[in-house]
């Protein structure tokens, strides 16, 4: 097993392998070449995202600066728009519905590590490297989350849901409620 079908499996996997980096680099490009391009360039941005990301429908727009790991990882479902400085740690599957709203600094995790150091730091050669694990996050359609939002890796959050801003979404919420908090949790149904 590659350690690319690792790390899209949830296994520990090796970040540094050639394969990886490889992806890393290329998204690192296409990055630079997004982010610095003028905004009237429209024809060039459509390119570049649709270069980037696993799958853009139509209407996706996404304001510059932003990062990921691989963008290969990333789909995005029609009219949903991504505001600026936001960061997807893609080393899983980022699938975002229709009609989303993302506000700015929202950051989706896909990477965790083991909690105690000395699960999580393998020493090897003269150096280390640290373990890592990956688990999907799965938004639906019609979903805001709010500025300064972290979401965590494995968490679903379903459709017509409203995140409020600064939340740390721990675990999966439902279709059809308000959210917000640290940790976020229900406040009432829509």
């Amino acid at each position: 097993m590659t350690e690319k079908e690792k790390m899209m499996k949830g296994d520990a996997y090796d970040s540094r392998d050639p394969e990886l980096l490889k992806m890393y680099h290329r998204a690192r490009k296409l990055l630079q070449a997004y982010n610095s391009l003028d905004s009237e360039l429209l024809e060039e941005r459509e390119r570049l995202l649709t270069e980037l990301l696993s799958f853009k429908a139509s209407g996706v727009w996404i304001e510059a600066p932003f990062f990921c790991d691989y963008g290969s990882n990333i789909s995005i479902g029609k009219n949903t728009f991504v505001n600026t400085n936001c960061i997807f740690i893609d080393n899983n599957k980022i699938s975002i519905g229709q009609n989303g709203l993302i506000a700015p600094y929202v950051q989706i995790y896909t990477a965790t590590h083991p909690i105690k150091a000395s699960d999580r730091i393998v020493e090897e050669g003269g150096g280390s490297r640290y373990l890592t694990h990956t688990k999907a996050v799965m938004i639906g359609d019609n979903v805001w989350i709010g500025g300064n939002s972290v979401i965590f890796p494995g968490v679903t959050i379903g459709n017509n849901v409203t995140i409020g801003a600064g939340s740390v979404v721990t675990k999966d919420i439902p279709d059809n409620v308000l959210a917000y908090g640290n940790p976020c949790k229900v406040i009432r149904s829509l």
